[in-house]
């Protein structure tokens, strides 16, 4: 199915949904992503895209998986505030524990493919008032070169945070897996790659790392599954984006 976004003129084939939005790519391949809702053109005709119905909550489940309340309302709308997450395996985590959540809030999580890309990312998103970025980046610790990155950047509607650790995949709890410890892994090599090995898990191919990640998400059920630091900051990212509209959100 082929839209077009009338605002912009971006007219692109629908590849997926992804934490609440539309990602559309046109013919030269490039993609962008749009709210879900009204809008849009089909055919030449207006039309309004709308993701296919999903349970808010199982039976007898009164929290989600960050711990919150679980709530009857339905999704809002996006607001035009946005969380930038650095990695798509960072932006599945989130997904998968504050996902509930951030529709609630109406709250739509972007991935960001790396942290070179945020100066100009802040440039083309302009942060001002009711409309804030907060960006969540790894490894955001005194002298390294996200640190530089980071300080290059600077609007009173921007927020960037980040984690101490090396990938998201440690910010899972060890025992989750069965593990005292996340191994050491040594400089130089890829990080990744280097858990896989140190674990006697495969680590040849790009697929047996996706494999890896998708073991070690499924042991993801809940926040007690992740290391307290990061659900800190994560935390901080959804109040700031939401600061301009708390009072429209339900307590």
């Amino acid at each position: 199915m082929v839209l077009e976004d009338p605002t912009s003129g971006f007219v692109g084939a629908v590849v997926r949904l992804e934490n609440g939005l539309l990602v559309l790519e046109d013919r030269a391949g490039k993609r962008r992503s749009f709210p879900l809702g009204p809008g849009f053109w089909l055919d030449g005709k207006p039309v309004s895209v709308a993701a296919p119905k999903r349970t808010m909550a199982g039976p007898g489940r009164t929290h989600t998986a960050s711990g919150s309340r679980v709530s009857s309302a339905a999704p809002k709308v996006a607001l035009p505030s946005r969380i930038y997450v650095e990695g798509r395996h960072d932006a599945e985590l989130v997904e998968k524990v504050w996902g509930d959540d951030l529709r609630h809030v109406g709250v739509v999580v972007e991935y960001l493919g790396g942290i070179d890309d945020l100066p100009a990312i802040v440039t083309e998103f302009a942060p001002q008032q009711g409309r804030r970025l907060a960006v969540l980046v790894d490894h955001l610790v005194p002298g390294s070169k996200e640190s530089r990155i980071v300080e290059q950047v600077g609007n009173p509607w921007l927020f960037v945070t980040g984690h101490r650790f090396i990938d998201i995949w440690t910010a899972v709890k060890p025992s989750v897996l069965g593990l005292k410890a996340w191994p050491d892994v040594p400089r130089g090599q890829d990080y990744k790659a280097g858990l896989c090995r140190a674990l006697g898990w495969p680590a040849r191919t790009q697929a047996d790392i996706a494999e890896a990640w998708r073991h070690i998400r499924s042991k993801v059920t809940s926040w007690r599954d992740l290391d307290p630091a990061l659900l800190t900051e994560v935390e901080k990212l959804i109040d700031f984006v939401t600061a301009d509209h708390a009072d429209t959100l339900e307590p």
